[in-house]
């Protein structure tokens, strides 16, 4: 199932006290969603669960950025970004998501856990253009090195700023909302 709904350019809106929360199983079909999960993305939990999480995946993102959250999860550790999806109606909301592996009593991952917090209004202009540069060089790549010229591309400026990434999104959550 995919979220074939064309972008409105309207954003929805949760509260800053509220979490998103949602589970998957270690292929990244949705096992649990919560309420807010439900209301703001307008699916029902019947149409979420078992669904792909990227039925919520807005055509703005990057695909670098979900590249580098799948392969830092995989190995095991977590990871902080911020994320546009796209609801049910076409509307879109910003979430500062966590996302965590989940493992068995043995340590192997059985699934992926993600609490999503209102994001820093003020950091989301820096968030789009950074965004909206890695699209550009995904779209000139084209789609067989899209993801590599991408991540290429993030890498060097995390470089050229010396700070990692996950630094990058703790600072820009600092900012004053």
């Amino acid at each position: 199932m995919r979220n074939d709904h064309r972008p409105t350019g309207r954003e929805k809106l949760f509260g800053e006290d509220e979490i998103i929360v949602s589970k998957t199983d270690r292929h990244g079909k949705i096992t649990y969603a919560n309420d807010v999960f439900l209301r703001v993305s307008g699916y029902t939990e019947a149409e979420l669960l078992g669904a792909p999480h990227s039925i919520v995946r807005h055509p703005d993102m990057p695909r670098t950025m979900f590249s580098l959250m799948w392969e830092t999860i995989q190995s095991g550790s977590e990871i902080f970004a911020y994320v546009k999806n796209l609801c049910a109606d076409g509307d879109h909301y910003w979430v500062f998501a966590h996302v965590t592996p989940s493992f068995d009593e043995q340590g192997t991952i059985v699934g992926f856990h993600s609490n999503r917090r209102t994001p820093n209004r003020r950091a989301l202009p820096v968030i789009e253009s950074m965004y909206a540069e890695l699209r550009e060089i995904e779209r000139r790549a084209g789609p067989g090195e899209a993801v590599v010229s991408g991540r290429r591309v993030l890498s060097k400026k995390l470089e050229e700023m010396g700070t990692p990434y996950d630094v990058l999104m703790f600072s820009l959550g600092e900012t004053k909302r």
